[in-house]
């Protein structure tokens, strides 16, 4: 990381930077004797009583006193173009809330405020692309209402990572008492690749719906009600592929809804009986050829940033991340 401006290290950064990606130097107090210095890249989210706070990628806030500068400039928004298909946050944002849609939804300036009966944070968050069109505490105010008058909590979806992602918001809702409670990544790839993997794709069952039998696999509630059923069929195009198993409940299952160029995985399910025998890739394979057959190009997926067995897989299937994002809930609430 270099730093110097005619061979000196130089704080080239203000207060005027803040909601600008930013790369700083700074001493540490390590207990070390002699200084020690680290480095911090990152959107500068706020600048106050002497500490600054720069959220990383991944969410994380790093509070840096203003006296332990050594060095800071502004970089550019985006860090040199990734691995996997081209697209704005903006743009897998609402791909992502078209493949997973609420029971009912209402708009709050640019912000759109969702509900689903509670199934999924996905489908009862706030996603907040824009302007709330009034100021933050008026809109926070017009959140919880609106999720009260449902008797659910008020959670919202916000990003990190990628130019034009909500550091900024993140930070503010962190000042306000809310707290992360899930992040995840969001992964890209290109779609051919995938459909070419070589996966034994012969036992994989594809429908553009469910059944009672796919449903006893998908582990992510009780007895299904109807908002279940409703959030599980929405998207654009969706097609739904199992693997029987014993008892009529399949050994793995899957979702992938088709919008455009892009396909977006989901619900990638297998039985503990029958893991590690290559079925987790037989049903995206299989899921990825018939979104190729459809006219899709690139592929999307969601992934918890801490479940390590299926980050590893789907690595291995050449998805890498695009943004994080992070569902948000007051913490008295």
């Amino acid at each position: 990381m270099e730093f110097t401006g005619g061979g000196r290290l130089e704080v080239r950064i203000t207060a005027s930077d803040v909601g600008k990606r930013v790369s700083v130097r700074y001493l540490t107090d390590s207990g070390t004797p002699g200084e020690t210095f680290t480095d911090a890249v990152g959107v500068l989210t706020s600048w106050e009583a002497g500490v600054l706070l720069i959220t990383r990628r991944t969410g994380e806030a790093v509070r840096i006193a203003e006296s332990a500068l050594v060095a800071g400039k502004v970089v550019p928004a985006a860090p040199a173009r990734r691995r996997g298909p081209a697209a704005s946050f903006a743009e897998l944002a609402r791909v992502a809330a078209r493949g997973w849609q609420p029971l009912e939804s209402e708009a709050l300036g640019e912000w759109t405020l969702r509900a689903a009966s509670g199934f999924t944070r996905r489908a009862n968050s706030v996603l907040p692309l824009g302007d709330p069109g009034l100021p933050l505490d008026a809109a926070l105010d017009r959140v919880r209402a609106w999720y009260a008058a449902r008797d659910l909590p008020a959670y919202i979806q916000a990003a990190t990572g990628a130019e034009g992602t909500q550091e900024v918001l993140c930070a503010e809702l962190e000042r306000r008492g809310w707290t992360r409670e899930v992040s995840a990544e969001v992964r890209v790839a290109g779609l051919a690749p995938l459909g070419d993997l070589d996966a034994d794709v012969t036992a994989v069952r594809l429908a553009p719906s469910f059944d009672a039998h796919w449903l006893r696999r998908y582990q992510r509630f009780g007895e299904p009600g109807p908002h279940v059923l409703k959030v599980l069929g929405s998207g654009p195009r969706v097609w739904f592929a199992s693997v029987p198993g014993t008892e009529d409940i399949p050994a793995a299952i899957g979702r992938c809804v088709v919008d455009g160029r892009w396909a977006g995985f989901m619900a990638v399910e297998v039985a503990p009986e029958h893991r590690r025998r290559g079925l987790a890739t037989a049903v995206m394979t299989a899921l990825a050829r018939r979104a190729l057959d459809e006219g899709a190009s690139a592929a999307w997926l969601q992934v918890e940033s801490d479940n390590d067995g299926a980050r590893a897989l789907y690595e291995g299937m050449g998805f890498h991340t695009h943004h994080h994002y992070h569902h948000y809930r007051e913490t008295d609430a």
